[in-house]
């Protein structure tokens, strides 16, 4: 079954960024000249999602109003004839039907999925992690749902990370597959070094069977007295098993203070109006270095 609905919970309250996140949800911090969740949707629609769920939180409007028609600055545009940006903000306008709900609370990842229960309805349906920016050729949630039309089981996008890591993620029990794909039988939400299954650990990117919900309903509270998602899938995953894929795409975490300058960094080096410019400044940077 094709992957055509996709929810991103955008609802954190960005502590690893204050102060930038105090006025400004860390999702709308930008990369170069787009905010994160631009890409998140763009990788999503990339992959065939045509209906999109973004769960917020209070002071987190800007989100919406960037993925909404500006008649004023379309209407300036048109005049002075920059027809080329007009025609990039009504493409982010338009890219996809996006639906917003709030998590009033935050009371964890476990808990903002379930209020997405009802715009999924029976289908299966992607979750894209509003922390999580992945830039690639092929778009990493598009891999993990060619795994599950595949194998017909719930699928997380996964990634080795170091031991200093690994306990503030988490870790998951694998067996080879095939290529770059692995049978995910077991998972532990930030485990301790003793605990660990291994060094794969779920980053940003899953789709998930309906009956997710059911699971999420009867899970009790986890690691920060808060519904965790991990914990839900944990159960998929030791009674149905799960399937893991090692996406290719470059994973940036962008409520890390260095992760953001990492995307900067480096998607600027491939950006066609300031690539030139950044490898010459770099350049002369690192000499002083």
């Amino acid at each position: 079954m094709k992957i055509k609905k996709a929810v991103i919970p955008a609802a954190g309250l960005g502590t690893r960024v204050l102060p930038a996140s105090k006025a400004m949800p860390k999702e709308m911090l930008p990369i170069v000249d787009k905010p994160a969740i631009q890409y998140i949707v763009e990788e999503a629609v990339r992959a065939g999602i045509t209906d999109i769920l973004i769960i917020t939180n209070r002071g987190k409007g800007i989100i919406e109003d960037h993925f909404d028609h500006s008649v004023e600055l379309e209407n300036m545009l048109s005049k002075r004839g920059n027809t080329q940006m007009l025609e990039t903000l009504n493409n982010v306008a338009n890219m996809a039907n996006i639906y917003y709900i709030r998590q009033k609370e935050t009371r964890g990842l476990g808990d903002a999925v379930l209020r997405a229960r009802e715009f999924v309805g029976s289908d299966p349906f992607a979750v894209l992690y509003g922390d999580d920016v992945i830039i690639g050729e092929v778009p990493a949630i598009g891999e993990l749902a060619e795994a599950y039309e595949k194998y017909g089981k719930s699928v997380v996008g996964i990634k080795e990370v170091s031991d200093e890591l690994i306990v503030k993620y988490s870790s998951l029990k694998t067996e080879p597959l095939k290529d770059k794909l692995f049978r995910v039988t077991d998972m532990i939400e930030k485990p301790s070094l003793d605990t660990k299954f291994s060094n794969y650990s779920i980053l940003g990117r899953c789709v998930l069977d309906n009956e997710i919900f059911d699971i999420l309903e009867k899970t009790p509270l986890g690691v920060g007295n808060e519904l965790q998602l991990t914990d839900a899938m944990r159960t998929l995953a030791v009674e149905k098993g799960m399937v893991g894929v090692d996406f290719s795409g470059t994973r940036y975490d962008m409520g890390n203070k260095f992760g953001i300058m990492k995307a900067n960094i480096e998607v600027g080096l491939t950006h066609p109006e300031i690539k030139e410019d950044l490898r010459e400044y770099i350049k002369e940077l690192a000499k002083t270095l």
